[in-house]
C-alpha cells in the first residue's frame, strides 16, 4: 500500500494537470474536505471556480469511475439536480495526468437542508425517488453491491487479519461482531427478496446542497447497487417517534415518483450495522495514508474499540424490534 498516496498534489502539479486538458487555472486553490479522494476548488482565468477530484489511486478501476459518470449524467439529462463531471472536447469525463486520475465538476453552492422541516424532507423524498427511478433502468456492472459480505463479512476478515483489534478486546468484538452479522442476515431474511437498484450510496445530509431552488446532490463516488432505503436512512436522526414521522414525510415525497416496498423497512438497522462495520475497516484501509491519524487520531484506541462494542451491541438489540415506519 502507498503510504503517501497524494504526495505528488502540489498546487503546481494540479494546475499542470488543468492545463493537460485545456483547463487554465489563475492560481487559487482551496482544499475542500475530502478523505477518500482528494478535492480542490481552483479559480480559473476566464470563467467561474471549477472543482476537481482527484481519485485515490487503485480504490476503483476505470470502468468503474466512468459507470458513475454516465448514471449522473443520464440524471442530469432529465433535470434532476445533481452535480455531474464536465464532458470535455476530446478528454471526455476522466482525465488522466502522470498517476493521477481526476475530474472537473461545476462549483455548486448551497447549505445543509433543514431535515425538521417536514416539507423539506418531503422534497428530499421526491428527487431521490426520481434518482431511483433512473437507477433501476439499468445495472452497474463494475462496481461492487452494497451487502452483507462486501459491508459486512470483508470488513470483518480484514480488521481481524492486520490486527487492529486490542488482545484483551479481541474476544469480545469477535463475539459481538459476528452475532451483529447474524442479525444482519436475519433482517435480509425477513425482508426477502427486495430489489436492488444503482444508489446514490452516501445520501447523508453533507452531500445534499440546499438552495431556493431545493436539493443538489453531489459526490456520486460511492454509488453502487442496494436496496432502495439505504438512500432514505441517514436522513433520519433522534428517538424512534421522530424517526417514524421523518420516514413518513419521505415517503410522502418518494411515494409521488416511484414506488418504495415496504419490507425494505426491516433493513434500516442492518444497514447502519453494515456502515458502522464498514467504516471502521475504512479507517484501518487508510491508516498508512499520512491525512487519516491527523483526522481521525481517536481511532484505534483502546476507547475506540470499547464503543463499538457497545455500540454493536445496540444495533443487535435494534434489529430485532419492529420495523420504523409501517406507514397508515
Amino acid at each position: 500500500m502507498d503510504s503517501a498516496p497524494f504526495a505528488k498534489l502540489t498546487p503546481d502539479f494540479i494546475l499542470h494537470a488543468l492545463d493537460s486538458v485545456g483547463m487554465h487555472g489563475d492560481g487559487r486553490l482551496l482544499a475542500l474536505n475530502s478523505y477518500e479522494n482528494r478535492v480542490y476548488q481552483l479559480g480559473m482565468e476566464d470563467g467561474p471556480p471549477l472543482v476537481a477530484k482527484f481519485y485515490r489511486p487503485t480504490r476503483w478501476s476505470d470502468a468503474a469511475i466512468l459507470e458513475e459518470h454516465d448514471f449522473v449524467q443520464s440524471l442530469a439529462s432529465i433535470e434532476i439536480p445533481v452535480v455531474a463531471a464536465m464532458n470535455l472536447p476530446e478528454h471526455g469525463t476522466l482525465q488522466v495526468f502522470q498517476d493521477f486520475r481526476f475530474a472537473l465538476f461545476p462549483k455548486h453552492g448551497g447549505r445543509a437542508p433543514e431535515l425538521s422541516d417536514p416539507a423539506t424532507l418531503e422534497w428530499m423524498g421526491r428527487f431521490i425517488a426520481r434518482i431511483h427511478a433512473m437507477g433501476a433502468t439499468d445495472n452497474y456492472v463494475e462496481r461492487p453491491s452494497l451487502d452483507i459480505t462486501n459491508f459486512g463479512i470483508e470488513p470483518r476478515d480484514y480488521l481481524l487479519m492486520h490486527g487492529f483489534i486490542p488482545p484483551d478486546l479481541l474476544a469480545a468484538w469477535t463475539s459481538v461482531v459476528n452475532q451483529a452479522l447474524d442479525g444482519v442476515q436475519r433482517c435480509f431474511e425477513r425482508a426477502g427478496d427486495v430489489g436492488r437498484l444503482r444508489l446514490h450510496g452516501d445520501c447523508h445530509p453533507g452531500n445534499v446542497l440546499w438552495t431556493d431552488d431545493g436539493p443538489h446532490f453531489v459526490d456520486f463516488d460511492d454509488s453502487r447497487m442496494g436496496p432502495a432505503v439505504q438512500d432514505l436512512w441517514m436522513l433520519l436522526s433522534g428517538e424512534r417517534a421522530d424517526m417514524t414521522r421523518q420516514m413518513g414525510d419521505i415517503l410522502a415525497g418518494y411515494e409521488c415518483f416511484y414506488d418504495f416496498d415496504p419490507r425494505e423497512l426491516y433493513l434500516i438497522e442492518a444497514l447502519r450495522t453494515l456502515r458502522l462495520i464498514h467504516y471502521s475497516a475504512w479507517l484501518a484501509r487508510r491508516w498508512d495514508d499520512p491525512a487519516f491519524p491527523k483526522a481521525f487520531p481517536w481511532f484505534n484506541s483502546q476507547i475506540y474499540w470499547q464503543d463499538r462494542v457497545l455500540e454493536l451491541r445496540e444495533q443487535i438489540a435494534l434489529m430485532d424490534e419492529p420495523p420504523l415506519w409501517q406507514g397508515n
